[in-house]
């Protein structure tokens, strides 16, 4: 036993030193370009290939085809990638999500060029680069690691690399070559991908899927260390590799053998999923994915062209048509993309899991397989299919709540992964499992008819998504997900739904799809299969209905009767190109005199110039006189009895609002060591402006977020009327008459100027549409500007429309961070009259405020903030 024990530890220690290698490259890579290398798998399995070329089929001696592989290839690999695609996202500070879809179509586009080049059969004569001795290769591992370790901590390249993580262009005026750094950084993490990638060759399947979803799996070792230490990453590795090894021994018998079994050989995939699931989220601070093309109003003749393109098959015959019958079922999978990235604006890596199981279900379910159900026809097995997977959304829908960018990246590809390997590679669920078409639908010419049916509504049913008030509040989420909730939108509701509706797409494409081909084949719906949706779908539009009809076809047509790889090598290299030119769609809309916006409007560019030209705010410009022309932004005498700026109470009296008062008591709360308020107490009363001022660091900001449910205080209670509110969330807040401003400009830039503020009044506090116009006059919003997205607008029109949207919502406490922020003296003035005429209608209004003219004009009460107290 003792002897088993020593074996199986021995050959724990061989994988857990390949994810090792792997988790290493990952760190350093990340630490020194901030990109989590998704393409790391695909760069293994290329050098991988490489080494068999130059040692098999060349004939070169392993150690030469080794070192030029090892010492040339990879780095040159991740010196092409830094200097041609990942520089330039960081150059130019584009959205992050840009660089991670940058990294997926690195990883299609090399996993394409693999099939192309290679084919996509597995081989097996792959050299071996070190003996096959456990102990050298953690040796080398562990060697590696502290070499690393050495670097980073204690000398100057180091200290460079942390400071460019930090940030680029303060670390670039400081004299630090930042470019030379994270060129480092990518042929390192580069050549640490290869050396996994010849380590593992001979002993795992070397095929262009195979060996990068492999290595995708061992990313779990990066997360567990949070992307920082090697160290854990490495205990890590070699703790699961071990334990992955032992679990061998175990021969349970019953119903739970084959689920053991299957968690056994694939405990890199569960440590993935806890990773990704449960552990704080990695890179939370990256912004949600945006669709890379910009939605624009699709004119009625492409629709016309697409429909008679889309029946053009109906002509086709024999294998030509088998092969088009793909296309439809693809089409409504990809547009469940488009709900959760296009329209909600969140990553989803995993919807192939989705479309899976799908088939799947309507496989057992019409085979009476499925535990618990009877025997059902298929059509009628495809309902209840996409009935029982639509829950099933919730398994990336609830991280989704806590998490953004890179981190809800990884927790919905741990989550495809896991259903790849738990269910579609697993026998108990899949074995001589076969799927049929409805009787009447036999002939492919019929099943085509249908396919465009479902397609027809799924289409519909997706652009009604797009209109009306839950199209406006998936289009915050999006755009601004912290002033969507500021603006009372139910953001946790809103992302489940998103995830919950895409799963439900899916699952009915992906039922389609397995009936179309009459089979379930799983590797239809593995992982690598997911990034490469996720990739079309962005690229081609993830906000247009257009793209993925067009991403469709092009996925089912370059392959068709082709070299298997073609349409990943495609799509890879438009993922690539849009992450290094993010401004190429907006460019080619313009030649064609549009300007596109994602909620779906597109206007002449002559338009929108003369109207920007003409709107109030433009830059250089004070807001616009009132319609009375006298030039003020508000007077008590526009008051409404309803609290309302800008409506006339009933028979042409005023009458104050009821009164609210708004409290912090004994707030407290500390960062680690840091306490950034100690026992804080504020009362807002109605009817004045209350100022908070105070040095940077104060406590300041921290208040304020603590006030509007932004934050949490340790201890302490923030009271409405007397009531706790403390643990209520920002959008509930919002719901109760506590509206806010931030900072840093908080508008939905998809969204035209009336669009934003009317989020306020169909989400806020009195949830009044007609409140908009009235709003709109009061700022000076309402001429030709009203209709104008608010991208690109200046400075001081945005704080307006900001405005716009908290007051819209008929709030009572109005808390304002830095309103003055970007304003010039002429636009600083009108909102100090703004904010004069909001407190005689009898509203409580906070401002933190550095511009202590502003302060002394405008608040009745002045408090000072010092080391998180009121010292005054």
């Amino acid at each position: 036993m003792s002897s088993l024990t020593y074996d199986l530890t021995l050959a724990g220690l061989a994988v857990g030193s390949a994810a090792a290698l792997t988790g290493i490259g990952l760190i350093v890579t990340y630490r020194a370009t901030g990109v989590l290398n998704l393409a790391q798998g695909a760069i293994a399995m290329v050098c991988a290939y490489v080494l068999r070329e130059f040692a098999v089929e060349w004939g070169w001696p392993l150690p030469l085809a080794a070192a030029v592989t090892l010492l040339v290839v990879a780095p040159g690999i991740g010196l092409v990638l830094d200097r041609l695609v990942f520089r330039p996202i960081a150059v130019l500070e584009v959205d992050p999500a840009r660089a991670l879809v940058a990294s997926i179509g690195v990883f299609v586009l090399l996993v394409g060029g693999a099939a192309l080049l290679w084919g996509n059969g597995a081989r097996s004569d792959v050299p071996e680069l070190l003996p096959d001795d456990p102990w050298v290769q953690l040796g080398a591992v562990l060697l590696l690691a502290v070499l690393v370790t050495a670097v980073t901590r204690w000398t100057r390249f180091g200290r460079e690399l942390r400071a460019v993580v930090d940030n680029r262009p303060l670390a670039a005026l400081g004299g630090i070559d930042a470019d030379r750094v994270s060129a480092v950084g990518w042929a390192f993490g580069s050549f640490t991908a290869g050396l996994t990638g010849v380590l593992l060759a001979p002993y795992v399947r070397l095929d262009p899927y195979g060996l990068p979803l492999l290595v995708v799996e061992v990313i779990a070792v990066a997360v567990v260390a949070r992307m920082r230490s090697l160290a854990v990453a490495v205990a890590a590795a070699l703790a699961i590799g071990v334990a992955q090894a032992q679990l061998t021994r175990l021969h349970p018998s019953g119903w739970g053998e084959p689920l053991l079994q299957a968690v056994g050989a694939n405990l890199f995939v569960v440590a993935l999923l806890i990773a990704a699931l449960m552990l704080p989220g990695v890179g939370a601070q990256s912004t949600v994915a945006r669709a890379a093309a910009p939605a624009v109003r699709v004119p009625g003749v492409v629709w016309l062209v697409a429909g008679i393109l889309f029946l053009l098959p109906l002509g086709f015959a024999g294998t030509d048509l088998h092969t088009s019958i793909q296309v439809p079922a693809l089409a409504v999978i990809l547009l469940s993309l488009v709900v959760v990235t296009g329209r909600g604006g969140q990553i989803s890596l995993g919807q192939a899991a989705y479309a899976g199981l799908g088939a799947l279900f309507t496989a057992l379910l019409a085979a009476g397989r499925f535990p618990g159900l009877p025997a059902m026809p298929e059509l009628l097995a495809l309902v209840v299919a996409v009935l029982l997977v639509a829950p099933l959304g919730l398994l990336t829908g609830w991280p989704a709540i806590g998490r953004h960018g890179l981190a809800l990246a990884l927790a919905t590809l741990a989550v495809g992964v896991g259903v790849s390997r738990f269910v579609f590679a697993q026998p108990y669920a899949t074995a001589g499992l076969s799927l049929s078409r409805p009787a009447g639908l036999m002939s492919d010419r019929a099943y085509y008819v249908v396919e465009l049916a479902v397609l027809a509504c799924a289409l519909l049913a997706v652009a009604a998504l797009r209109r009306g008030r839950t199209g406006r509040a998936l289009a915050a989420l999006r755009d601004h997900e912290p002033g969507a909730s500021a603006a009372g939108v139910r953001v946790a509701s809103l992302k489940l739904l998103a995830f919950v509706l895409g799963a439900a797409l899916a699952a009915l494409g992906g039922g389609l799809l397995g009936m179309g081909v009459r089979a379930f084949d799983p590797e239809a719906y593995d992982p690598v299969r997911g990034l490469l949706w996720f990739a079309a779908v962005v690229v081609l539009g993830a906000d247009n209905l257009v793209g993925p009809l067009v991403a469709a076809a092009l996925l089912v047509g370059l392959d068709a009767g082709a070299r298997g790889g073609v349409a990943a090598a495609v799509i890879g290299i438009l993922a690539v190109l849009i992450g290094r030119f993010p401004d190429v769609p907006n460019r080619a809309f313009g030649r064609l005199g549009l300007t596109a916006s994602r909620h779906g409007h597109a206007r002449p560019t002559t338009l929108v110039a003369r109207a920007g030209a003409a709107s109030p705010g433009r830059r250089g410009r004070g807001p616009a006189a009132l319609p009375d022309g006298s030039g003020e932004a508000g007077s008590p005498e526009r008051g409404s009895g309803d609290g309302k700026p800008g409506r006339p109470a009933r028979g042409g009296a005023t009458r104050p609002p009821p009164a609210h008062t708004l409290a912090a008591r004994d707030v407290r709360l500390r960062y680690r060591d840091f306490t950034a308020l100690d026992g804080v107490d504020l009362v807002l009363p109605s009817g004045q402006v209350t100022a908070l001022i105070g040095a940077n660091g104060a406590g300041k900001t921290t208040l304020f977020n603590c006030l509007c449910g932004t934050l949490r205080p340790d201890r302490g209670r923030v009271e409405l009327d007397g009531v706790d509110i403390t643990r209520l969330a920002a959008h509930a807040r919002t719901r109760l008459g506590i509206a806010r401003t931030f900072q840093q400009l908080a508008v939905f830039a998809s969204l035209t100027v009336e669009e934003n503020v009317r989020i306020g009044a169909e989400q806020g506090h009195r949830q009044d549409p007609s409140a908009v116009g009235p709003i709109l006059r009061l700022l000076g919003l309402d001429g030709p500007v009203r209709d104008l997205p608010a991208s690109g607008l200046s400075t001081g029109t945005l704080r307006r429309v900001e405005l716009g949207r908290a007051l819209a919502g008929g709030p009572h406490t109005l808390l304002l961070d830095e309103p003055a922020a970007g304003l010039d003296a002429v636009e600083a003035e009108a909102l100090a009259r703004i904010l004069g005429a909001l407190a005689a209608d009898g509203m409580a209004v906070l401002v933190v405020e550095h511009d202590l003219e502003l302060v002394a004009r405008i608040a009745q009460t002045v408090h000072v903030m010092e080391a998180g107290r009121i010292v005054r």
